[in-house]
């Protein structure tokens, strides 16, 4: 261990697929070492093989005595979206650092309830405002940091945008996001009361947090306060007139969740963005920002990409070769992901957690972010269901 470099220990909680994803960014990180603990999870087996992969000192399944350790600087959580707040409050009020992953939060049922995604969205907005400003309450009593894992806040094309926007002053007319795909690999996808909604949760939460954060650059480099005013979205279900030989090639499954989403923000100043997510996309992963402003535009195409295209007239020697993501083959011509890890976010999302908390400085992707794009997705659930604009104060 290098004892001129800061040291931050690490807790986390929740052994699936994102603890991996946050292994691998704690492993790239430069300048800080990050001294991974605890790994936590009431499956220990999976627990287990993340700690012999990452190299956590220890294993658990009591939470709360993860968070009585003293060593423990930084609780990363990356458990189902039902535990995020409440765990995310316990961790802030045992006096530690929370790293949070996407979505904030969401509403998941209450007790009894069946078929979630059928309930008036009106009050799942009014039940996810509430546990949101519970945990707020606890942010403003606290001087711990609340850090966002959402990456695309920190994509390489997304940063540079930003710099380019802060600049020159830009004034950002219009944005236009997108998070689209052939549906998930996930068996409980198709369900609310496992996701907190459908593709707009999964997916569209990405694009329509960059793009607030980059409305968030223009207001901070002009002097300016802009706010979100209203929200309108539409979503619905494409898949549902599909024979299922047509539906072969789409993997979305919903029960009673959307697989469509596009939702319009007009912010304070008159300025709008446009979200869309789709879960019936072919082709891959299709991931990108543009904005458009008073005197520039900026295309951030995170994925694909033009740094590698390959083409295979046969796939031997390829199976353990990742070319991209959510295709079904990698014959013919294809756009392959080249350091997917970074051009995507995932290792600038840790280095910046890792400084923040050793520097004592903001995260870029806040608790602020997480709040202001939870509240308008569900605002985008109720607008859609109502058929109206909803407006904020």
């Amino acid at each position: 261990m290098n004892i001129n470099k800061p040291v931050i220990t690490v807790g986390t909680v929740g052994a699936g697929y994102a603890a991996r994803l946050h292994g691998n960014g704690y492993a790239r990180v430069s300048g800080i070492t990050v001294r991974l603990k605890t790994i936590c999870d009431v499956n220990l087996e999976l627990a287990n093989s993340v700690k012999e992969q990452y190299g956590y000192e220890n294993v658990t399944d009591n939470y709360d005595a993860m968070l009585a350790d003293p060593e423990i600087d930084v609780i990363d959580i990356v458990t189902p979206p039902f535990l995020h707040c409440p765990m995310a409050i316990k961790a802030l009020k045992a006096g530690k650092h929370v790293i949070c992953e996407k979505p904030l939060t969401g509403y998941f049922g209450e007790k009894g309830e069946e078929n979630v995604g059928f309930t008036n969205k009106a009050h799942m907005f009014k039940k996810v405002m509430e546990e949101m400003d519970q945990l707020k309450e606890v942010m403003a009593s606290t001087d711990r940091k609340f850090m966002y894992a959402e990456n695309f806040v920190y994509a390489t094309p997304v940063q540079k945008a930003a710099e380019i926007i802060r600049a020159k002053k830009s004034k950002v007319l219009f944005m236009k996001g997108e998070e689209s795909l052939k549906g998930s690999s996930s068996p409980v996808a198709g369900k609310w009361n496992k996701t907190g909604g459908g593709i707009l949760v999964r997916t569209g939460t990405h694009p329509l947090s960059g793009m607030l954060w980059l409305k968030q650059q223009e207001a901070a480099a002009r002097g300016e306060t802009i706010t979100v005013k209203s929200v309108s979205a539409d979503v619905g279900v494409t898949s549902a007139c599909l024979t299922e030989h047509e539906h072969r090639h789409i993997t979305a499954r919903p029960e009673d969740v959307e697989d469509y989403a596009a939702v319009t923000v007009t912010f304070s100043d008159g300025t709008k963005s446009l979200t869309i997510a789709s879960d019936t996309v072919l082709g891959g992963s299709k991931n990108y920002i543009e904005v458009y402003s008073n005197d520039s535009s900026l295309m951030c195409n995170i994925t694909p990409t033009d740094v590698l295209n390959t083409y295979f007239l046969d796939e031997e020697g390829l199976d353990n070769v990742y070319i991209s993501e959510m295709l079904p083959a990698k014959l013919g011509w294809n756009k392959a992901f080249v350091s997917d890890e970074v051009i995507r976010g995932y290792m600038g999302e840790l280095q910046d957690f890792m400084e923040a908390v050793a520097y004592d400085r903001a995260p870029a992707s806040d608790f602020s972010l997480a709040y202001e794009t939870t509240r308008i997705m569900y605002a985008a659930y109720q607008s859609a269901e109502e058929g109206r604009r909803i407006d904020f104060e």
